[in-house]
């Protein structure tokens, strides 16, 4: 009897070792939320794709889409003279939008490096305009009180030691060919070249917010967390940086600490995003258009309410925005991006109180028809987004009991609790509901936001 209790025990020991999510580091959870507080609560930051690619004006993988060589890819490393960069500019309009962070492609899939590395000669120092832009990023943004985040590709399509796979734009049409293309090559050395990059960025250019590594594509003819040795990697990354918020792109998933955020790109979630069961830190980066670099004729734009809704959905789901912007070969924002900012930042001028600091609204609060909730657990605020302006009566279900004063956030005026104006109860109402009297007209706002002063 003892040897099978023994062995019940054992076995239970077993099991629940074997439960327990896979650890890299030893950072406790209170530690992780506490590193990342002003992630959470900062809610929208600016993505900066920029590099050769904006020379050819149509897409950051062109490269890969026109199937060009390194030689034939070399005329715009030749011409890259962006006399009109001015990293102060972009700092100011990030702010002026009410981005709180930015994130800068230092290396993008080409390979180049708009930094001074000294590990290749593939850099913006080598080319026409001769400067570190990276460094000017960094004093520019700090300057505006910007968080500062660097993006590095994994990937690089000019380095002689990286492997012809799926992705390069070099990819044979035959899976045999591959053995043949890349005789030569040897990915140990470029895992070391990237590895010597990471350090500079992150030992040159003082405290790093945000290192946004892209990306792996496991499988036959791709390339994973062991290509890259991940797990070193991120090692070496919390070593020269412990404050560092990392995004989930090293093929890393199953560590619970080889990541901080997940990153859905280019689509709207449909709920708070859950990794093992557990809901994550997560934040969408999205473009104005269909592309990430400057494409001079791609024009399906993003209006401004589609924007809006973005950032605000986002935020009601307990995630962050990260809204692109590619500047052009002579280091300006255009007149389509510029025009998107300064909307964006009309409305945040305004209205930034219902996403900062805000999130997922508790369940008790059902959200009203044609609206978006926020909550700010801190002051106890919840925050009706109208994305469809209504009618006089705005009906807010089982909120009776739940408010004591509400207004409209952009000018601060009362909104009257009254009972509906009307014949009779509409169909689905109760006694437990909450009617608020709104003007007839709709404010002079994009998106109207409701606040509510919760009891």
């Amino acid at each position: 009897m003892k040897k099978s209790i023994l062995f019940f025990t054992f076995s239970i020991c077993v099991a629940v070792a074997f439960a327990q999510p896979k650890k890299l580091g030893n950072e406790t959870e209170a530690q992780k939320q506490e590193r990342m507080a002003w992630w959470t609560n900062d809610r929208f930051g600016m993505f900066i794709h920029w590099g050769l690619y904006a020379l050819p004006a149509r897409h950051e993988w062109v490269k890969r889409n026109e199937k060009l060589t390194n030689e034939q890819y070399q005329k715009y490393f030749d011409n890259f003279n962006p006399d009109l960069y001015d990293p102060k500019e972009w700092a100011r309009k990030a702010k002026e939008a009410g981005m709180k962070y930015a994130v800068l492609t230092t290396k993008h899939h080409e390979g180049f490096c708009l930094f001074d590395s000294k590990y290749t000669d593939y850099k913006a120092t080598q080319t026409p305009i001769g400067r570190d832009l990276i460094k000017e990023f960094v004093d520019a943004f700090r300057a505006e009180g910007l968080k500062i985040g660097f993006y590095y590709s994994l990937i690089d399509w000019h380095h002689p030691h990286f492997t012809i796979d799926s992705r390069h734009p070099q990819a044979p049409s035959d899976p045999k060919q591959y053995a043949e293309l890349n005789k030569g090559r040897d990915m140990g050395k470029y895992r070391e070249y990237m590895r010597n990059q990471v350090r500079e960025l992150l030992t040159n250019y003082g405290k790093i917010d945000i290192l946004w590594l892209d990306f792996s594509y496991p499988g036959e003819n791709g390339k994973g967390n062991e290509d890259w040795d991940s797990k070193n990697l991120l090692k070496l990354i919390r070593e020269l940086q412990p404050g560092i918020l990392v995004d989930d792109r090293l093929d890393l998933k199953d560590y619970e600490d080889g990541w901080d955020f997940t990153t859905p790109e280019q689509y709207k979630v449909s709920k708070w995003p859950e990794v093992n069961g557990k809901k994550a830190a997560w934040e969408t980066c999205q473009t104005f258009s269909g592309s990430w670099g400057y494409y001079r004729d791609e024009f399906t734009w993003k209006d401004t309410k589609q924007l809006l809704v973005l950032l605000i959905e986002s935020v009601s789901k307990g995630g962050n925005l990260l809204l692109n912007v590619g500047p052009t070969a002579r280091g300006l924002f255009d007149e389509r991006a510029n025009s998107a900012l300064q909307a964006m930042g009309e409305w945040m001028k305004y209205n930034d109180r219902s996403i900062y600091g805000c999130t997922q609204a508790p369940e008790e609060y059902e959200v009203p028809e044609q609206s978006i909730l926020t909550y700010n657990p801190k002051t106890n605020r919840l925050y009706i987004h109208l994305i469809d302006y209504p009618l006089q009566n705005f009906n807010l279900p089982n909120y009776k009991g739940k408010v004591k004063y509400a207004q409209f956030l952009h000018d601060a005026s009362e909104i009257k609790i009254t009972q509906r104006y009307g014949h009779g109860m509409k169909e689905g109402e109760s006694a437990n509901n909450l009617n608020l009297s709104l003007p007839v007209r709709k404010p002079n706002v994009e998106i109207p936001v409701i606040e509510l002063v919760l009891e």
